[in-house]
């Protein structure tokens, strides 16, 4: 499932970056090397075009990716205390959001979605369940690359809520009572109304796109 935000050149420009990078990965001559490079090139054209950029450094990244094009995994997690939700305020952009980030190779995914709030919270904490998987993106330069988000619900075991090298800020938050700016696409109502749900009834199937 695509979000309807999502402009059309913006999607056929990301299939296109895919297919050049998956190409490039198994070209067998340097005349496929050039053509998929091309192709990449086309694609960071397009998304500079759309967004009033110079193509330059989206072509650069463009270039760098290597092996199997796939899609990014963003982990968050979901933390309720007295019937609230914890959120971190973003320094990028000083939006409210679910702690979490970018898994990094060799994590296993609930350990991801701990490390940032750690890192994002001060708080440690473990992974109860999974919410959910959903299709999305985020904003700034990488929602050049499409992403999976996988959101756990978690119980804290100790440490002391405070912001991070990343964050400007944490707070607990009725379903009701959120924050009227959210950051980007790194949570979404969807995100918070099923974490709650989940929370609220233990049976409540994961959710997936």
């Amino acid at each position: 499932m695509t979000s309807s935000a999502v402009p059309k050149w913006l999607e056929w420009a990301r299939e296109i970056q895919a297919i050049a990078q998956t190409g490039d990965t198994y070209a067998l001559n340097d005349f496929q090397h050039q053509r998929y490079a091309r192709l990449a090139e086309i694609a960071a054209e397009m998304i500079a075009d759309g967004m009033g950029m110079d193509h330059t450094q989206i072509t650069g990244l463009f270039l760098r990716q290597r092996g199997y094009a796939t899609p990014k995994v963003d982990v968050r997690a979901g933390i309720i205390s007295a019937g609230r939700l914890l959120l971190v305020q973003e320094k990028i952009d000083g939006g409210w959001t679910l702690p979490g980030g970018w898994a990094d190779v060799g994590d296993l995914p609930s350990r991801a979605a701990e490390r940032e709030v750690w890192e994002e919270a001060g708080l440690e904490v473990r992974a109860r369940r999974l919410v959910g998987v959903y299709d999305a993106n985020r904003t700034g330069p990488l929602e050049l690359f499409h992403a999976y988000k996988l959101v756990f619900l978690c119980d804290v075991l100790g440490g002391t809520a405070r912001a991070g090298e990343e964050t400007l800020d944490v707070a607990y938050f009725g379903e009701n009572e959120m924050p009227p700016r959210l950051s980007g696409e790194r949570t979404h109502p969807r995100h918070i109304q099923d974490i709650f749900a989940c929370c609220q009834n233990p049976s409540h199937p994961v959710i997936f796109d």
